[in-house]
């Protein structure tokens, strides 16, 4: 049987006289997609920074795939995980092809299997392969993002991290591409660790939801298991977040008939 993708034991991070992390532990499994929410200052963005060491902790440890990351040299171990985050980041003086290609150059890569990464990667996001000449500037902002999954997954990782990866798109082309990445996820076998603020988002793209709280867990579980069986009223309101909006949503649509 296969060990954990990611476990945290204990691990801690404080900002000054801040706790952002207050002895985190956890496992995720391979191939499972774990949603981390709460509210802001929560520790969610902290502790997924923490598995690619972004955020080196002040105690406690971090296994990737059975490694202590702690051992490995950082940007060794960050060309073997995929990172989306909301403003994708892509070089602006390089082509679509380009951008994609960057970690696989840096590993060696010959230049026909780059070729073919970046084609193959243009059609697991939905996008044309003429894409490939066009500058970042070109791109609509949810074609950036799909460029920005692409790049991520350049060096065929098997573990995603993903802070608010959709959060700056419009509803539509939010839902759209977070569906399109759940296919994605389930397709290339991937562990994804993803950050949001959307509860709506978490509860129909994540196996598992853990909510955090002044950097610490306070739920952890399959999305209709936590609402079946919270007696934190604080989580339980988070939870039903998506459903309260949908409900106010349909008393306005139908006040205005």
């Amino acid at each position: 049987m296969a060990g954990p993708a990611i476990e945290l034991l204990g691990v801690e991070k404080r900002y000054g006289g801040l706790a952002a992390l207050a002895g985190v532990s956890l496992s995720l499994a391979p191939g499972e997609f774990t949603a981390l929410v709460g509210g802001s200052g929560s520790g969610k963005t902290t502790l997924l920074k923490t598995i690619n060491r972004l955020v080196t902790p002040d105690a406690g440890s971090v296994r990737v795939f059975g490694e202590d990351i702690a051992t490995a040299l950082p940007a060794v171990l960050r060309r073997k995980i995929g990172y989306v985050f909301q403003e994708v980041g892509l070089f602006p003086h390089l082509t679509v092809a380009e951008n994609i290609a960057i970690t696989p150059k840096l590993l060696g890569w010959d230049k026909k299997r780059i070729e073919a990464r970046v084609a193959n990667l243009l059609g697991l996001v939905d996008l044309p392969l003429e894409i490939a000449v066009r500058p970042p500037v070109a791109l609509s902002g949810g074609q950036r993002q799909r460029i920005g999954v692409a790049r991520a997954l350049a060096a065929e990782p098997r573990l995603m991290l993903m802070d608010e990866p959709f959060g700056a798109l419009d509803p539509l082309t939010r839902d759209a591409l977070g569906i399109d990445y759940r296919s994605l996820h389930d397709r290339l076998g991937l562990t994804t660790v993803m950050v949001t603020h959307d509860m709506a988002e978490a509860v129909v793209l994540a196996d598992r939801i853990i909510v955090l709280r002044n950097g610490r867990i306070v739920a952890d579980g399959a999305p209709a298991e936590l609402l079946a069986k919270t007696q934190d009223e604080g989580v339980r309101a988070l939870l039903e977040a998506p459903k309260r909006q949908a409900e106010r949503l349909a008393a306005k649509l139908e006040g205005t008939q």
